[in-house]
């Protein structure tokens, strides 16, 4: 019973020391990260595509109108997948150095120590997160265009539906893809007006957009807390290895 009872302690041990070690921020940004740049990703991309199968369908008749911006929409969509692969190498970088800092270095290799590569390593990550945070809130803000875009169509198209029912003119609401720069000014008909916007707000294709421009939207904001997270663990994982590091103490976060 007392061996039974020794071997029992010892895997509990051994059990608190490797939950110890986790780096719980990290592993919580990480999962933000993915999730916040597979749906940006993910919903962005095919948004991108049904976009340019609406501005071909009811907003330009002559390729020439919207050849520009098929050509913008082909390069976003590369930057897309660029932006997919860097994120997901860049996470798992960040989740290693998170499990570096931890206490499980110290009870893995000894008595730990923190070295000049090492301090330099971390304030590197510091500012490269923080650079990318800053550069994310762009991004962040930029993918709201669509949205707000989308948003005035679909509050237009509910003006026509209501004035459907009164005896009032509805041909002069539109909405106008060339005041939005999506198609050049020459570009015909380049607006939809009255029944026919109204009768695009309720194509499937208008529908799902919409919808992914909203997840494509808050995946940006998820990917932003994530960095943000990532941040600010850090800036923690390089103070305590700074300063604690010599008495033996690993970074918790």
């Amino acid at each position: 019973i007392k061996q039974k009872f020794i071997s029992y302690s010892c895997c509990y041990d051994c059990c608190m020391r490797c939950l110890g070690g986790v780096p719980y921020c990290s592993l919580v940004a990480t999962l933000l990260c993915f999730s916040g740049i597979a749906l940006f990703c993910g919903c962005g991309h095919q948004a991108l595509t049904e976009t340019e199968r609406i501005i071909e369908t009811y907003f330009a008749r002559n390729l020439q109108d919207y050849i520009t911006l098929a050509y913008i929409i082909q390069y976003f969509q590369y930057v897309i997948y660029g932006l997919a692969s860097f994120f997901f190498l860049y996470c798992i970088v960040l989740l290693a150095e998170g499990f570096y800092t931890t206490s499980a270095a110290k009870q893995t290799f000894g008595e730990f120590r923190s070295t000049m590569c090492g301090r330099c390593l971390s304030s590197s990550f510091i500012v490269m997160t923080y650079v990318l945070a800053v550069l994310w809130l762009l991004v962040f803000a930029l993918s709201a265009l669509p949205v707000y875009f989308f948003y005035n169509m679909d509050a237009t198209c509910h003006t026509i539906d209501v004035l459907t029912e009164t005896p009032a003119s509805i041909n002069q609401l539109c909405v106008d893809a060339r005041q939005y720069g999506l198609l050049p000014w020459n570009a015909v008909p380049g607006k939809a007006c009255g029944m026919t916007l109204s009768n695009v707000c309720k194509t499937r294709e208008y529908q799902m957009t919409y919808n992914l421009y909203i997840a494509a939207f808050a995946g940006a904001g998820i990917t932003l807390m994530a960095l943000l997270t990532y941040t600010v663990s850090t800036t923690y994982n390089f103070a305590v290895l700074r300063y604690l590091g010599r008495k033996g103490i690993g970074a918790r976060c």
